[in-house]
């Protein structure tokens, strides 16, 4: 099926920030959850409600399923909280165990299949959005687009995109899905920069070592799908881990704008990512409430940095001087 996407239409905004639920469940192992683990997963979802984050983002493989198992136990016993909330999975990895090799599985009967079981865990009708979780090279996109559209149809779910797909990949599913692509995530942080560095490194001998694929930023950015940034924090390099002599100065420097604008590191850091013409929507990935609740400025306001001090926290990050 060719698609009739508006390739002109302008990106679609997504929630200002999305609370990750990689963490909650408990182990990485089937072994079941124990009510503490909906505890905490509800203590996560009450902070991240708080501090204006309305966004959920899964995948059926977090914690087994256990992620997501939790998470419907809250919303079964939270009523109306369904409602107020939009809820994002990912399908597409199988797990490795003793007897099988980890793959990538983007079948179309896979993909009706693992939505069925993740919404069977999250304990609702429909996801607001599905991802699909990476790709795989042995995946028939017109087959992907068919179980897409039947899961649509059948109000199972609402939006869907992709995660760490490059703009060739976007671009050759989309040319078989008549709806449109709305995200797509991929790690993109202060730490993790080379989602930007290719954009400037062209021409330069540097630009060799970058590895991201050349023109996905911009493919997004064109055909409207929506950047989201998986570890947006870098797993706190920059509010309390720094290990280089970069990441100290970079924590430094986002303590200092933090105390001038009065809002915490935290959300300097996620600004930075917001203050690019993407508007990417970090996805963090803290279970901690009060970590959560550090990230509320981020949700709730606009980026407030500076064009200086955009290019003060990315040149202090790569620790050198822009070609």
């Amino acid at each position: 099926m060719t698609s009739t996407t508006d390739t002109s239409r302008p990106a679609v905004r997504t929630d200002r920030v999305l609370l990750g639920c990689m963490g909650l469940g408990g182990g990485w192992d089937p072994s079941p959850y124990t009510p503490a683990d909906v505890d905490a997963a509800e203590a996560a979802i009450q902070a991240a409600l708080e501090s204006g984050i309305t966004a959920f983002d899964h995948a059926d493989i977090y914690r087994h399923g256990k992620a997501e198992a939790v998470f419907g136990e809250v919303l079964a016993r939270t009523p109306g909280l369904r409602e107020r909330i939009t809820l994002q999975s990912k399908c597409g990895i199988r797990l490795g165990d003793e007897d099988r090799p980890g793959i990538y599985d983007l079948r179309g009967a896979t993909l009706v299949r693992k939505v069925e079981e993740s919404l069977t865990r999250l304990r609702t009708d429909a996801l607001d959005v599905l991802l699909l979780h990476r790709p795989d090279p042995l995946a028939d996109p017109a087959e992907i687009a068919e179980a897409l559209e039947s899961l649509h149809r059948q109000g199972l779910v609402r939006r869907f995109g992709v995660s760490n797909m490059n703009a060739a990949q976007i671009a050759r599913l989309q040319a078989h899905l008549e709806l449109p692509l709305a995200a797509n995530q991929l790690e993109m942080s202060l730490l993790r920069r080379d989602w930007l560095e290719d954009g400037v490194l062209v021409n330069t001998p540097a630009s060799a070592g970058v590895g991201f694929p050349a023109g996905t930023v911009e493919h997004c950015l064109h055909h409207g799908v929506a950047l989201q940034a998986w570890a947006p924090l870098a797993q706190g390099r920059y509010t309390g881990r720094q290990q280089t002599p970069e990441e100290h100065a970079t924590a430094e420097l986002v303590t200092e704008l933090a105390k001038a604008k009065g809002t915490t590191p935290e959300t300097v850091v996620l600004w930075w990512l917001q203050r690019h013409p993407a508007r990417i929507s970090p996805v963090i990935g803290t279970t901690n409430p009060d970590r959560i609740r550090a990230c509320r400025g981020a949700a709730v306001d606009d980026p407030d940095l500076g064009h200086e001090e955009w290019y003060r926290l990315w040149i202090t990050a790569r620790g050198a001087a822009l070609p």
